[in-house]
């Protein structure tokens, strides 16, 4: 008897069909990936399993677990089965736990709820199983909250949790896909360990096909809540036969085509910037100890040259980035845009700060949601003296749209109306509209799906080309970076320990901990017989 058998499921949410047909079966000791673009069915798959399903849904067919019928089972027993005989791990961690509480009492939680065992040897399990996950009790006491932890520590809890009444079935959505390179290839070896230890199955939930092809035992391939394709892994990539599988495939090995950059001319230059953070007082009459976020960094970014940064969560990314907006002052150093101090005395410099804009990681969370795409978009037009007004307005802004692949009539619509990758076009309009001397891409494509990251690279290199971009691209994806820079910088612990041509540090890195990164990335294999 399979672990997991998904017959002939459909679901539709307020007779607005979501599920058509699904069907999939899951072996004890198997992983099973289901794969597909946002809006393909995966997550609902997973929710129609758990049923966690919103109001108004309709769903027919058969979900059976063992022995359970799922879809005919009372709610008390279906409360017995959550967290006991399956385990949800999701996507984003901290939204999965609870801020004001113990990391000890959340994986307890699950025991207590339960009624496995009394609250002391729930204790005991929950250290124990913080323990096998990777977060022994000398380093990360029980009594740690949430905050206190990195995001691959939190889900390291989460995970914890998931486990900890040691279920037949883990459901992982999306485990990983806002974490650094070494922390994803821990947390993937880690489900794999737990699977191949307590003998549970997996069904692992992700649109990073890299992941796929090194994890999975069985992949399914979903579009528009169908299965288009399932099989062994290795057969499958061998021997790929429906066109959107092969699509997927191909946009996760995308490559771009940047133009020849200009001979060498300096627009940024950091010079020895530090950058420390005053530590809470560890005792009544001990002096606060610092953090030293930034050590002596020193680069320098030519005009229209495409400059890579990578590093793990905590090297300092995104404190260089801050400072280099004038976000922040550093303590010593100087930087300079254009032979300018981004600093002016204690002040941001706003002569240099409207050279410079910015694109984020999420594009929904950046925006106001409640105004207008035409409105968005000129609002760097605060840095300017003189923004210019009336026509003159609209045509830039219409500029700006017809500039990223979107129409001059989508600046009267409200940015919900958008999708993702659309959304994430609508944010490098934003950045472009000034004409910025440079652009800082915070992990501008991490969250978006593989064909649709395709795209907004297929953009960046069309707007290098159009307007000789200069741009620092921050990003924990190397295989993105690779394909969309000139340059890469390696950052450590505060500091850059190597950097040079992008191909030459991928090809030859000189760096232990630059060879340990490109080792934990996931590699998709040759797909030249598939396609």
């Amino acid at each position: 008897m399979s672990l997991l058998t998904i017959r002939n499921l459909n679901l539709s949410i307020h007779n607005a069909p979501i599920l058509s047909g699904v069907s999939l079966h899951i072996e004890p000791g198997e992983i099973v990936a289901v794969t597909g673009e946002s809006g393909s069915g995966k997550s609902m798959t997973a929710l129609a399993v758990m049923q966690l399903l919103p109001g108004g849904s309709q769903v027919s067919g058969q979900i059976e677990l063992g022995d359970l019928d799922v879809l005919n089972a009372g709610e008390d027993i279906l409360c017995g089965m959550r967290g006991n005989d399956v385990g949800m791990v999701f996507q984003e961690p901290m939204t999965a736990l609870n801020p004001v509480k113990t990391i000890g009492d959340q994986v307890a939680e699950t025991i207590l709820i339960h009624d496995a065992m009394d609250r002391a040897a729930a204790m005991v399990r929950a250290r124990d199983v913080l323990h096998r996950v990777g977060l022994p009790e000398d380093r990360f006491p029980l009594t740690r909250y949430p905050h206190e932890l990195s995001g691959g520590q939190r889900q390291r809890v989460v995970i914890a949790m998931a486990i900890a009444l040691r279920p037949k079935l883990l459901i992982a959505d999306e485990p990983t896909t806002a974490l650094d390179v070494t922390t994803q290839a821990q947390i993937l070896e880690l489900l794999k360990g737990l699977v191949r230890e307590f003998g549970m199955g997996m069904l692992m939930i992700t649109h990073d096909l890299a992941v796929v092809a090194d994890m999975a035992d069985r992949i399914t391939v979903m579009r528009h809540g169908e299965v288009v394709e399932a099989g062994p892994t290795q057969d499958l990539l061998a021997n790929m036969q429906h066109p959107y599988t092969k699509m997927l495939f191909e946009a996760s090995g995308h490559q771009v085509t940047l133009p020849e950059p200009p001979p060498p001319a300096p627009l940024l230059e950091v010079r020895n910037v530090v950058r420390t953070y005053r530590l809470p007082r560890t005792a009544l009459f001990r002096p606060p100890e610092h953090f030293r976020a930034v050590r002596d960094v020193s680069l320098v970014i030519n005009r229209g040259e495409r400059v890579g940064l990578v590093g793990e969560s905590g090297c300092g990314k995104s404190t260089l980035t801050r400072a280099i907006l004038g976000l922040e002052e550093v303590q010593a150093g100087e930087i300079l845009l254009d032979g300018e101090p981004v600093f002016s005395g204690q002040r941001p410099n706003l002569n240099v700060r409207r050279k410079m804009q910015v694109v984020f990681q999420d594009p929904f969370g950046s925006f106001n949601p409640r105004h207008r795409v035409d409105r968005l978009i000129t609002e760097p037009y605060y840095l300017l003296d003189n923004p210019p007004t009336g026509p003159a307005r609209r045509d830039a802004i219409a500029e700006a749209l017809t500039a990223v692949g979107l129409k001059p009539d989508d600046g009267q619509k409200y940015i919900h109306e958008f999708s993702g990758g659309q959304r994430q076009r609508i944010a490098i309009a934003r950045a472009l509209i000034i004409r910025p001397e440079m652009i800082l891409f915070d992990e501008a494509v991490s969250a978006l799906d593989v064909s649709v990251r395709a795209q907004v690279l297929d953009l960046l290199a069309d707007l290098c080309r159009a307007y000789n971009l200069t741009y620092l691209f921050i990003s924990h994806d190397l295989s993105v970076v690779r394909t969309v820079t000139d340059r890469v910088l390696v950052m450590q612990a505060g500091e850059i320990v190597e950097q040079g041509v992008t191909e030459q540090v991928f090809t030859t890195p000189a760096h232990p901990y630059t060879r340990e990164l490109i080792a934990a990335a996931p590699v998709l294999p040759d797909l030249k017989r598939a396609v």
